[in-house]
């Protein structure tokens, strides 16, 4: 049978030919002020895309052949952790996140009967410890290229306010880690505390990489090898704009590109997503179930490579196993019913998505060389210039959602005025005033929706 092209009949038509079909159908109508809107990080979204809009200099980022189901459990109990942790191995989850608040914990313990070699592990230290870590590698069968320390101090300075000991200690016991165990993926770097605070999305990534530029420059001082350094972890929360969201994860991929160049460093990065707090609600709760829905997906076709869900009613519950369920199971819907990992970038060749990478990474370049410029990001922390700027723009956010142009359904629209939570709050999700002595002023991070809440529950 002979092959023919079904499209060789129409003509190819021009965005400019596009343009003058929509401005005649206006009749006369202001083309820029109706059918183009600003986003909050200055960037014109038009009505239409194009081939045309492309630069063929834009490169397309490199996604990860497949994407993992993530667990998060926060260890109070080894025994009692292990468990959970295999059962949700048996349920589905393929990799898991350990958060470790204490170096008295038994770490051998807590990984009993997990296959290591083939389970990507994560590990949250709520401390600084290179003697831990040296213990940690005497475990048997512990995968150098499945484990992730996420060690983070300047993370850790932006949200407390202090380093875990201080700016030499904290950057010696990094290095002497990094130094005894290179091939480990040792180094995280935590975008989520920015957009849980409030920054918009060329913030994000402009921080996103100032903050991974900072260990950058110290691994180079220190002389170690970048071609036998592990992969650096980006954990990252993803929002409800969602074709922006896909955008932002592509753009990361990109800048981090850029940013290896300069130091020869060929390896990719790895990209943890999890939905964001900032939009999720105590009323109408159930709504967090289709919003994490939604910036899971974005996460999938962005490229991450794990995703850990966000329980419907973490906010405001304790850890419990309905929710966590639900939450792992929204991913396994999205994988295996939904077949969201049958296709690796799937996004590519959507003129909008490829528009939005290209344009949120050339303006997150700009704003990284004007903080590299400016002293780099550790001093611009210090100065407080960086919880200024994300200051800024969570109250130009905020002012959105009071006005209603921002709408977060059952919360400040559509609000079902019988819902009650003052008995179900099982937990306090608001910002707590703690006043203590910090080294600089720490990044806050706030829902969108405290306030109004705050305001209904004294209502009750």
């Amino acid at each position: 049978m002979k092959k023919t092209n079904l499209f060789e009949e129409f003509q190819d038509v021009s965005s400019k030919s596009w343009k003058q079909k929509i401005q005649f159908d206006l009749k006369g109508a202001d083309y820029n002020k109706n059918l183009i809107w600003n986003a909050p990080e200055g960037i014109p979204i038009k009505p239409y895309y194009h081939q045309d809009d492309l630069s063929s200099s834009t490169p397309t980022p490199k996604l990860p052949e497949q994407w993992l189901v993530g667990q998060t459990i926060v260890v109070a109990d080894t025994i009692k952790a292990n468990l959970k942790a295999l059962d949700a191995l048996e349920r589905g989850a393929e990799s898991l996140s350990f958060t470790i608040p204490s170096s008295d914990l038994n770490i051998k313990e807590l990984l009993q009967g997990i296959n290591l070699e083939q389970i990507p592990i994560h590990f949250q230290f709520q401390f600084l410890s290179d003697s831990y870590i040296v213990e940690l590698q005497k475990i048997p069968g512990l995968s150098a290229q499945n484990t992730y320390l996420n060690i983070d101090t300047i993370g850790n300075l932006g949200r407390s306010g202090n380093w875990y000991k201080s700016l030499e200690k904290d950057q010696s016991e990094l290095s002497s880690i990094l130094t005894a165990y290179p091939e480990l993926n040792s180094v995280a770097v935590d975008m989520s505390l920015y957009q849980n605070a409030g920054a918009n999305m060329v913030q994000q990534l402009a921080y996103g990489i100032a903050h991974a530029n900072e260990y950058l420059n110290l691994i180079n001082q220190k002389g170690i090898s970048f071609s036998k350094l592990g992969a650096f972890n980006f954990k990252v929360s993803i929002g409800g704009n969602y074709f922006f969201e896909i955008a932002k994860i592509r753009a990361l991929r990109i800048l981090w590109q850029r940013l290896g160049k300069e130091y020869n460093l060929t390896k990719d990065c790895h990209i943890t997503a999890t939905p964001s707090l900032r939009n999720k609600t105590i009323y109408d709760y159930n709504t967090n179930l289709l919003r994490t829905t939604m910036e899971n997906m974005a996460g999938v076709l962005g490229g991450a490579n794990t995703i850990n869900c966000l329980p419907y009613d973490a906010i405001y519950h304790n850890e419990n196993e309905f929710g966590e369920r639900i939450a792992r199971n929204q991913l396994l819907i999205l994988k295996h019913e939904s077949h969201l990992d049958k296709v690796t970038n799937a996004a590519e060749g959507a003129y909008y998505i490829e528009k939005l990478t290209a344009q949120l990474a050339e303006k997150a370049l700009t704003l990284f060389k004007n903080i590299e410029a400016g002293g780099g990001f550790l001093k611009q922390l210090k100065d407080h210039i960086i919880q200024k700027k994300i200051a800024e723009s969570a109250e130009r956010e905020l002012a959105l959602f009071n006005d209603g142009q921002n709408v977060l359904v059952g919360t400040n629209a559509y609000q079902n005025k019988r819902d009650t939570m003052k008995d179900e709050l099982q937990l306090k999700p608001f910002v707590k005033n703690n006043p203590r002595k910090t080294l600089i002023a720490p990044i806050i991070e706030k829902r969108l929706a405290e306030e109004l809440e705050l305001d209904r529950l004294k209502d009750e």
